[in-house]
């Protein structure tokens, strides 16, 4: 009797040793194609990566080999801004209100079993997801990606993450919770409430750093938190290993906080030639969130006075984005969907190939994803040594990125841990 699996019912099984050959890897460092190439995958890990001539498998191997002639073989996708706490269900922003965490918890599976299928097998969310929900996923209770989570955001009374009306009178008191967010003011609440989002399981803190599309009481070019709440924030963080991100549309925002020790911005549509400078002198990371916006507008998804805002940035996303790439910043892939749109996400590959080129895109993606997690040594590439995240995709992303837009004609297989998760060929087999 295995007495693990009375205690845990939901256990995996022993991973499935794999080998693939005559496949093409993607490689996103070099950005180029490694032909005839056999994969060796054993208990999650990539075990061996060898061109045809050097390559052997024997007959007495145990291991399944699959023949990916004509097939692609590319890291798994990693999505650096999400929010799978904020769960379809609901046709505007203004429903939410109502979105009790029970409600969010019971929906919540589907947010990440959908994402996974897509091709991301790691997500980083930027507020809202609970331990719980990343533990569930680990241990095998819920299939989805690897989760990096901020827990609750970090705002300001009145902030990006305020949820409250101008006709509201109750008071938040120090770290009251804000939809995804937690109110915090003074330097005191933010090295208590820093400090809490750590012990709560948070990998990284996520503040909001400038004003934003969806709150009610603040304008996109308000500067939020003073120098000192952020100087406390940035030494909770880097105290614990970690690093803060901030929500931060303007040039303003973006600089008080790089100038403060934030390492990543989220968003930056509205960034200027010198503050893209600033960020790649100091190393700092972007995660553009370009289908936000168009799929707001699209689905009339925000209140008036939010759609307003929104046409304001999307407007200047795509050129800000394009500005920060050639300024050498490390640009990082992100959505930011909320309720009704996470079915979009795929989508952001083809906006962003309105101004960048394919392997750019696809780095953001991986590579520098990977990095922005501080995971460059398991995540993001097709390497020995690596953790077995993979696609088995039926055309070339370097030719063209937008065929990770269309998932199901393109992604034939998602392997996530070394399990396949995802089948849409009969070659790969889903593991039970």
């Amino acid at each position: 009797m295995d007495v693990s699996r009375i205690i845990k019912p939901w256990k995996l099984n022993s991973h499935r040793s794999l080998v693939f050959v005559n496949t093409t890897i993607i490689d996103p460092v070099e950005g180029k194609l490694i032909q005839d190439a056999t994969v060796r995958i054993s208990n999650g890990q990539i075990t061996e990566v060898k061109t045809s001539d050097l390559a052997t498998v024997s007959e007495d191997d145990s291991s399944s080999v699959i023949d990916l002639n004509g097939k692609y073989l590319c890291p798994g996708l990693i999505d650096c801004h999400v929010h799978i706490a904020v769960v379809p269900g609901e046709a505007d922003l203004r429903a939410y209100k109502d979105m009790t965490e029970r409600k969010s918890l019971l929906r919540q599976p589907h947010v990440l079993k959908t994402m996974l299928s897509r091709g991301f097998t790691s997500i980083r969310d930027c507020g809202g997801a609970s331990l719980a929900v990343k533990e569930a996923v680990e241990e095998g209770v819920l299939p989805g990606p690897r989760l990096f989570m901020a827990g609750y955001a970090l705002s300001q009374t009145g902030g990006h993450g305020d949820m409250r009306g101008r006709h509201e009178e109750q008071l938040c008191c120090g770290g009251s919770i804000s939809g995804i967010s937690r109110i915090v003011d003074g330097p005191a609440e933010c090295y208590k409430y820093a400090r809490e989002e750590l012990r709560q399981g948070a990998d990284f803190i996520k503040i909001m750093g400038g004003g934003g599309v969806a709150s009610p009481t603040d304008r996109i070019e308000h500067v939020q938190f003073s120098d000192e709440e952020i100087k406390a924030i940035v030494t909770v963080a880097r105290n614990a290993g970690t690093y803060v991100t901030s929500h931060s549309y303007t040039p303003q925002a973006i600089q008080q906080a790089i100038n403060l020790g934030v390492r990543g911005i989220e968003h930056g549509n509205l960034i200027d030639l010198e503050t893209a400078t600033m960020m790649a002198e100091k190393g700092v990371f972007l995660t553009p969130t370009l289908i936000a916006h168009v799929m707001s507008k699209q689905m009339n998804f925000l209140p008036a006075d939010g759609a307003a805002k929104n046409d304001e940035v999307l407007e200047k996303g795509l050129r800000a984005m394009k500005m920060a790439v050639d300024a050498g910043v490390t640009v990082c892939f992100g959505t930011d969907l909320l309720g009704p749109m996470h079915f979009a996400q795929s989508k952001e590959f083809s906006v962003r190939s309105k101004v960048l080129t394919p392997i750019q895109i696809l780095r953001s993606a991986t590579v520098n994803a990977a990095r922005l997690l501080m995971q460059e040594e398991r995540l993001g590439q097709v390497k020995e040594g690596f953790v077995a995240d993979l696609l088995v995709l039926d055309r070339n992303p370097l030719e063209d990125i937008t065929v990770l837009d269309r998932v199901e004609e393109s992604i034939l297989g998602v392997i996530k841990d070394g399990r396949v998760m995802t089948s849409r060929w009969e070659k790969l087999s889903v593991e039970a």
